[in-house]
């Protein structure tokens, strides 16, 4: 009988969850609303999944939050005339069981906490992007902007720009595109169109383009205006270099996936995105373990004041390493990346101060790159102005991580079993291992896991936004 109970609540739990899906596609689809439960996404997730998301409600707030409970809120929400926005349906659910015993104020509930984005004015339009380099980011990219596919979708992917144009070399292209050593399958379908060099994902009309230098394309030939070119090859990291692009017909902004050099503001999404002008043609999106790094030390700065302090990362190995020894330019990185643990050099600590001027030159760091692929760890060893211990750091970072306006960069997990690869395809700039976390007294030392690649190009499309004036509410409010 015991047993009959469990398999009858899982199933109702797997029928709720089915429910949701097609919901979920067309809120995003047709009105440009992107449902997250406690911070995680459940547009095109699996079943699975969304149960899972669940269960990991009770672990952040201490209530349990079922499917048969959340589903009324998803169920209301495909009913209001709500668009552009991020609807966290979780903390509007948990907030409306502590005082109600049934959903039949659910509709009226959510009118009231979502009215700012109810026959919302979008009057924004569809910005046309190209992504020059179709590497390990420019592919990531290029899954996250082609999910998105939709008439609400405002960032459209028209072109990659690559090198060569050898027989083969589309398909090839394409290959890498569905299949990821790491990351898995592409969620969908991708076809190759050789007579018009184009790939098609999902639908999305993706024109190849291939080039020998940023000024030589002429992008309205292929219908793109006004265009954001985010370069990822990293070969060109100054305004003159990046300042190619812009002599190219049809581009008109040029977003770096590294950082940059010289006065070209380094953006961290959800630090100082705000920094970004109307006029600013060129932004660099700092590196992966900037991006990280930024959003926790702000957190801690904010409430006990940093005096100094250093980050050592730990990082997996990148396409700049050599598989086996041979020559590179840089110290130690000619030796076989995935044999040896390599220390190198990380501009990543003295870079936060471009994020954030309160830590000028009070950050030092360095690097040790590791045979992993992918999932990279910064420690970062604090001392501060107050005093803290451990049940109270964490306490705030759970905080910060939850319902704060870095609740969208910080992740916190209280895991005990919880290793590097459980983190690949974290949207998160950073997670918090609070069980790693030591503090005491004026001191302390956090260890923030990062997706050095997903979790990067997640920060990436939010610069992308910003620069293309692109708006989209969270909701609740923090």
């Amino acid at each position: 009988m015991t047993a009959d109970k469990h398999l009858q609540s899982w199933q109702e739990r797997f029928e709720m969850a089915e429910a949701m899906q097609p919901l979920l596609g067309k809120l995003y689809r047709n009105q440009g609303v992107e449902v997250v439960l406690y911070g995680k996404p459940l547009l095109n997730a699996s079943t699975i999944e969304i149960i899972k998301s669940h269960r990991l409600v009770r672990r952040h707030v201490g209530d349990k939050l079922r499917l048969r409970e959340s589903f009324p809120f998803v169920e209301a929400l495909s009913k209001l005339a709500v668009k552009q926005c991020k609807v966290d349906i979780g903390k509007l659910a948990i907030n409306y069981w502590r005082e109600h015993s049934d959903a039949s104020q659910v509709e009226a509930y959510m009118s009231q906490a979502l009215a700012s984005a109810i026959d919302y004015d979008d009057n924004q339009q569809s910005r046309d992007v190209v992504l020059y380099g179709f590497g390990r980011i420019g592919r990531l990219l290029a899954r996250l902007l082609i999910e998105r596919t939709g008439v609400s979708n405002k960032l459209c992917l028209r072109a990659i720009v690559l090198r060569g144009g050898r027989k083969g070399d589309l398909e090839k292209r394409a290959s890498l595109l569905r299949r990821d050593s790491v990351h898995g399958p592409f969620n969908g379908s991708v076809e190759v169109d050789e007579e018009n060099n184009a790939i098609i994902a999902n639908g999305t009309y993706i024109q190849v383009i291939y080039a020998n230098s940023p000024d030589e394309i002429d992008y309205t030939k292929y219908g793109i205006n006004d265009a954001l070119v985010v370069d990822n090859t990293g070969i060109w990291k100054d305004e003159a270099g990046l300042g190619l692009h812009l002599k190219s017909n049809g581009a008109t902004k040029v977003l770096l996936t590294a950082p940059a050099k010289g006065a070209i503001k380094n953006i961290v999404y959800g630090v100082n995105e705000n920094d970004i002008l109307d006029e600013d043609t060129i932004v660099s999106a700092a590196s992966c373990t900037t991006n990280a790094i930024t959003p926790v030390l702000k957190a801690v700065n904010d409430k006990y004041g940093i005096v100094n302090g250093h980050v050592e990362t730990i990082h997996s190995y990148t396409n700049d390493q050599n598989l086996i020894d041979n020559y590179h330019s840089a110290d130690r990185r000619g030796r076989s990346a995935p044999l040896n643990m390599v220390i190198t050099e990380t501009g990543a600590a003295k870079a936060v101060s471009k994020a954030l001027p309160v830590l000028e030159g009070k950050l030092t760091g360095n690097a040790i790159r590791v045979p992993t692929p992918n999932v990279s760890m910064a420690i970062i060893s604090l001392n501060l102005n107050g005093e803290t211990n451990k049940q109270d750091m964490n306490e705030y970072l759970r905080n910060v991580a939850l319902c704060s306006e870095l609740q969208n960069q910080v992740d916190f997990t209280e895991s005990t079993e919880i290793v590097s690869s459980d983190l690949v395809g974290s949207r998160y700039a950073g997670v918090v291992d609070s069980q790693a976390t030591i503090a005491e007294g004026n001191r302390t030392i956090l260890y923030v896991w990062y997706d050095n690649e997903f979790g990067y190009s997640c920060q990436v499309v939010g610069v992308m936004q910003k620069m293309l004036g692109l708006h989209y509410q969270s909701l609740p409010v923090a």
